[in-house]
C-alpha cells in the first residue's frame, strides 16, 4: 500500500524536487529490506505469552466442581448456536448458563446470561484485513463493566488501543486506557510496550504504568518477558517458557517477581522498605482423542486439574479440582 502511495506522486514533481525524491527512495529501500527479513505479525502484546497463560494453564478454565455442556448448531454459514451449561459445585459458576453465538466473516456476536441475572455481551467487527473492533459488557451483582478495543495489524507488527469503563460525563476523562504496540524485529524475535492511564474517579489523582515485553520464538518452543516500570502498587518483571513436546502434550512454566514500596524501613521509595514477592508455576496440557487434561502447580503449594471430556459433538462434561498443600484444602 505504501508503494502505491508513493507511486501516486507524479514522477516529475519527484524527479525535480530533490528532497522528496531523496525521501522516496530510502523509503523504498527501508521497503524492501524490510521484506527481505521474512517477518511475521507477531500477536498482541496482551497475548505476549498466551501459549502459557491461555493454553497450558488453567487460568481461563480453573473452576471447583462438575460442569456439563449442550450445544445445538442452529445455521452454518453463517454460523449460529445455542447452549446450555449445567454446574454443579461450583461457587465460582452459575447452576445454569444460556449462551447463543452469532459468527460470520466479519462480524461475531455471543451472549451469554446466568441463572442469577448476570449478562455478558461481546462483540468483533472486522472492518477490514488489518483492523478490527471488540467490545465487551457485563452486568454483574448490580456492578456493571464497559470495555472497547481497536486492534490494527499490520505485516510485522500490531498496535492496540483500548479503554474500560470510559466516561467524560463527571466533568473529565476517567477510566482505565491502554496502548501497546508489538513489533517483530527478526522472524523469532518481537519487541514491544505497553502504556497504561487509568482515573478510578475524578477526585483523585490519574495513575500511569509503562510496560515492556519480549517474545522469542523457537522451532517447538516460546520464551517471553515483561517487565512492568516503578506504579502505584510497585514494579515487576514476569517470564514464561512453553514448549510442545509432542503432537499431544505441551507443558509452560511462569517465574514473577513483584517489587512494592513498604511503610517503614529504609532503602525503598520515599524511604519505605521494598516489598519483594516471588511466585513460579509450572503446568502441562495432554491431548487426547475425545478429551483434554490440564494440570497446574505452583510455589504456592496449589495443584490443580482440570478434565474436559467430549462424549458426543455437543456434549460436554469437565471435573475440575484443586488442592492447596500450605492451607490443608481441597476443592473438587
Amino acid at each position: 500500500m505504501a508503494d502505491e502511495k508513493l507511486a501516486s506522486i507524479p514522477s516529475g514533481f519527484a524527479n525535480d524536487n530533490a528532497l522528496v525524491s531523496a525521501v522516496r527512495n530510502t523509503y523504498l529501500s527501508f521497503l524492501e529490506r524490510r521484506d527481505a527479513l521474512g517477518l511475521s505479525n507477531p500477536g498482541t502484546f496482551e497475548n505476549i505469552n498466551r501459549e502459557v497463560q491461555r493454553d497450558v494453564f488453567l487460568t481461563n478454565f480453573m473452576f471447583t466442581g462438575l460442569r456439563g455442556e449442550w450445544s445445538k448448531p442452529m445455521s452454518n454459514n453463517p454460523i449460529f448456536q445455542l447452549s446450555h451449561q449445567l454446574s454443579m459445585g461450583a461457587q465460582s459458576l452459575s447452576p445454569y448458563t444460556f449462551s447463543a453465538f452469532y459468527g460470520s466473516s466479519k462480524v461475531f456476536l455471543q451472549g451469554t446470561m446466568e441463572s442469577d441475572g448476570s449478562l455478558v455481551a461481546r462483540s468483533n467487527y472486522r472492518w477490514n484485513d488489518s483492523l478490527i473492533t471488540k467490545t465487551n459488557a457485563q452486568i454483574q451483582s448490580g456492578q456493571s463493566m464497559l470495555s472497547i478495543e481497536n486492534d490494527f495489524s499490520g505485516k510485522d507488527f500490531t498496535a492496540s488501543l483500548k479503554g474500560m469503563n470510559p466516561s467524560i460525563i463527571e466533568g473529565g476523562l476517567k477510566g482505565i486506557f491502554i496502548a501497546s504496540y508489538l513489533q517483530s524485529v527478526t522472524p523469532s524475535l518481537a519487541l514491544g510496550l505497553e502504556a497504561m492511564w487509568q482515573r478510578v474517579a475524578m477526585n483523585s489523582s490519574p495513575e500511569a504504568v509503562l510496560s515492556y515485553g519480549a517474545r522469542y520464538k523457537g522451532s517447538d518452543w516460546i520464551a517471553s518477558l515483561q517487565m512492568q516500570t516503578e506504579g502505584p502498587q510497585g514494579s515487576g518483571i514476569s517470564s514464561s517458557y512453553w514448549r510442545k513436546l509432542t503432537d499431544k502434550v505441551s507443558v509452560g512454566t511462569d517465574l514473577s517477581l513483584q517489587f512494592a514500596p513498604g511503610l517503614s524501613g529504609t532503602g525503598g521509595l520515599m524511604g519505605g522498605s521494598l516489598q519483594k514477592e516471588g511466585s513460579a508455576s509450572a503446568g502441562a496440557k495432554y491431548e487426547f482423542r475425545a478429551s483434554v487434561f490440564r494440570a497446574q502447580v505452583d510455589s504456592k503449594g496449589r495443584l490443580s486439574c482440570l478434565l474436559e471430556k467430549t462424549i458426543l459433538p455437543a456434549v460436554r462434561v469437565s471435573f475440575a479440582g484443586e488442592m492447596d498443600h500450605l492451607k490443608v484444602r481441597q476443592h473438587t
